[in-house]
């Protein structure tokens, strides 16, 4: 164990979180929860009958902090999680050297059965569109979100915070800022384009306050940007009265945007990009849909598979 630098947990804590705001950029909250998962193996290591400080940890120590997760019914994908906050903090103490080797890098991870997303139709989308009230002054501002996060991929959060400044029509782009404040261009489709063009006569009519002019989505009730919340009721009541059952969020756009991209032939780099997904592992999931798909086409329409009536 180095002894050369301040080795108190606290310390430790506090290096880790700062390393993640300023070298690895994310966001305060992905810190903080992080910051708590490694707080949760420090707090295991304190209780053994023979408390081990962070930098003496094994392998061996490790996988028994998991046992306990496991015996505490922390379920895997959780688990997975937490994983992952202590593989970066054991990363970065062998980076910034406290330690010679990573101790987690032959940790297994739990097995996760795979959750795949619901995807709404391009039919289920107009229905979207067409139940809206466009006598409601909320109307045109209602199909120009459901056509932007279809036809960009957005997060809801990347939507609520879209900016006047971030539009460049003429080019056929929209500037997005993801996770870790990281900024992608997205092309954006004509018929978006048009949607929005014509809510911003709508939004010219809000004396929006001050601080939040540049926002493009806007509440007219209270006058400044919309919140996830907002737009999640919003999504989930659309859905209601276009009589869809799925079970489904502003995120369900995004997960029908790239299904229907690589559904078209899309390079699975180019959804990645368009996604802003770090890791092409996480896009990978649009692989499994569309193969599931296929299956119920071939069960389907198989002549073998059909059966007989």
């Amino acid at each position: 164990m180095t002894q050369t630098k301040d080795t108190s947990e606290e310390k430790l804590l506090l290096k880790f979180k700062q390393h993640l705001l300023l070298e690895k950029a994310l966001s305060a909250n992905t810190a903080e929860a992080y910051v708590r998962d490694v707080a949760k193996l420090l707090a295991h290591l304190a209780r053994l009958d023979q408390p081990i400080h962070p930098l003496d940890v094994h392998l061996d120590d490790l996988e028994h902090f998991l046992a306990a997760l496991h015996d505490q019914h922390i379920t895997p994908r959780s688990q997975a999680r937490i994983l992952s906050g202590i593989r970066s903090f054991y990363q970065y103490l062998v980076l910034d050297g406290y330690l010679d080797a990573d101790p987690s890098l032959l940790l297994e991870s739990p097995k996760i059965g795979m959750h795949l997303p619901e995807v709404l139709s391009v039919e289920e989308i107009d229905r979207l569109v067409e139940v809206i009230d466009m006598s409601k002054r909320e109307g045109q501002r209602n199909r120009a979100i459901i056509e932007t996060l279809y036809s960009c991929g957005l997060r809801v959060s990347e939507a609520c915070a879209l900016k006047l400044s971030d539009l460049y029509f003429a080019e056929g782009f929209i500037k997005v800022e993801g996770k870790g404040s990281k900024q992608r261009l997205v092309p954006i489709s004509e018929r978006a384009i048009a949607e929005i063009v014509a809510y911003l006569t709508d939004r010219a009519d809000i004396a929006i306050k001050p601080g939040h002019e540049d926002y493009l989505f806007v509440s007219a009730h209270f006058r400044k940007r919309m919140s996830r919340i907002t737009m999640f009721h919003i999504i989930k009541e659309l859905a209601q009265q276009a009589g869809i059952t799925k079970n489904i969020s502003p995120h369900t756009l995004r997960h029908s945007f790239a299904t229907h991209l690589l559904e078209g032939g899309a390079n699975l780099r180019v959804i990645q990009s368009m996604l802003g997904h770090e890791d092409i592992g996480t896009t990978e999931i649009y692989t499994h849909i569309d193969a599931n798909r296929l299956r119920s086409e071939i069960i389907e329409h198989h002549p073998r598979n059909r059966r007989e009536r």
